[in-house]
């Protein structure tokens, strides 16, 4: 059973933390909402009892890496009452009749162009104006959320370049929330080399998985 009663010391119930998305509801996902069986694995569940049916349980789907990048700690299903803008599918699952209702509260875009080392190198060297930058999802890495799951990597053209000690490039790493990076975030190293930038960009610039 899915739904697992516990209780603190005050006795009250306490409702489990967010995890992996029942079988039942990741096949409903698959053959309902068309989603791709591996990007179900990623998200996430949480669920609290259905009052009204005894094997029914009502449930949240979201995005953990998106929780992180807007700096929200989802601790159970009540979490996010607070933060809807989290919530993807909400419904409830019956247990005994395998029944599933699920909503779409939101529509995600899922899907994301995966560059070539080769086409990151021409986007780098493509940036013309002083300050002007170019992003790329990242798979992993310091960053969160983003359709690759672990935010972005930024690359700057230098403003301040050629002056004495400044190099063309500046290579930084952020959070993406709904699709944009969080502003230049950290900032990494910096570099003359579009092909090394690129090189290291390629390693975390990818599919997604876990």
């Amino acid at each position: 059973m899915f739904w697992k009663r516990k209780q603190t010391k005050e006795g009250k119930i306490k409702l489990p933390g967010p995890q992996a998305i029942p079988g039942l509801v990741q096949k409903h996902l698959v053959t309902e909402g068309k989603m791709d069986p591996d990007l179900v694995t990623l998200l996430t569940a949480v669920v609290c009892k259905n009052p009204n049916v005894m094997t029914a349980f009502n449930i949240r789907i979201f995005d953990g890496s998106e929780a992180l990048a807007k700096k929200v700690e989802v601790k159970d299903y009540n979490s996010l009452d607070e933060h809807p803008d989290l919530i993807i599918y909400e419904g409830q699952l019956n247990e005994g009749s395998k029944q599933i209702k699920l909503e779409e509260k939101k529509r995600v875009s899922w899907d994301s162009p995966i560059f070539t080392e080769a086409e990151i190198q021409q986007k780098i060297e493509a940036l013309s104006e002083p300050g002007s930058t170019v992003s790329f999802y990242q798979a992993r890495g310091g960053g969160h959320g983003g359709p690759l799951g672990m935010g972005g990597a930024v690359v700057e053209l230098n403003p301040n370049y050629p002056a004495k000690k400044q190099k063309k490039y500046v290579m930084y790493i952020t959070d993406v929330i709904d699709m944009q990076p969080v502003g230049k975030g950290q900032k990494l190293w910096d570099s003359d080399k579009p092909k090394d930038i690129a090189r290291w960009i390629k390693q975390a610039h990818h599919k997604r998985k876990y």
